[in-house]
């Protein structure tokens, strides 16, 4: 079962660690991770997505709630939640009729295209996980040159 953590933090050093290292001593998987400081500057907010059974996630949930640092913990519901991620994609160019292509598998997703040079084009994506593979399965016959991703992020 895949979950999505909202977790406020004290904005201190060391903090990502101490939650990735709760993670790792409990053998489990973060698939994604973003941090960033909040309107307060003491605080900031983690969305981690990780994948187990629902006594799993509990269980995770209840220990990072322990975690002196941690203001709040919560488990989004994804059906209630707005969650998104920014994905960037280099495609190769092979001749004019690629990009054409390529522009319109982007305007059907809703992507932006960057820098469009004579051998390749970088496409902006952001949406949710799910859609960002659809996308680069479709893109995958152009040749992706390289990709980066931002990890999921929520409310």
């Amino acid at each position: 079962m895949w979950a999505i953590l909202s977790i406020r933090v004290e904005n201190k050093p060391g903090i990502l660690f101490k939650v990735t290292h709760l993670f790792r001593a409990r053998n489990f998987n973060i698939d994604s991770i973003s941090v960033g400081v909040m309107e307060n500057p003491e605080f900031s907010k983690m969305v981690i997505t990780t994948v187990g059974t629902e006594k799993q996630i509990a269980q995770i949930v209840k220990q990072l709630d322990k975690m002196i640092d941690t203001i709040e913990v919560k488990r989004l519901d994804e059906k209630e939640s707005v969650y998104k991620e920014l994905a960037l994609f280099k495609v190769k160019l092979s001749d004019a009729s690629d990009s054409a292509e390529i522009n319109k598998l982007a305007n059907t997703f809703g992507a932006k295209i960057h820098n469009e040079q004579e051998n390749s084009l970088i496409v902006e994506l952001t949406s949710t996980p799910d859609e960002i593979k659809s996308f680069e399965e479709s893109i995958k016959s152009f040749d992706i040159l390289d990709s980066a991703r931002t990890g999921v992020t929520a409310l």
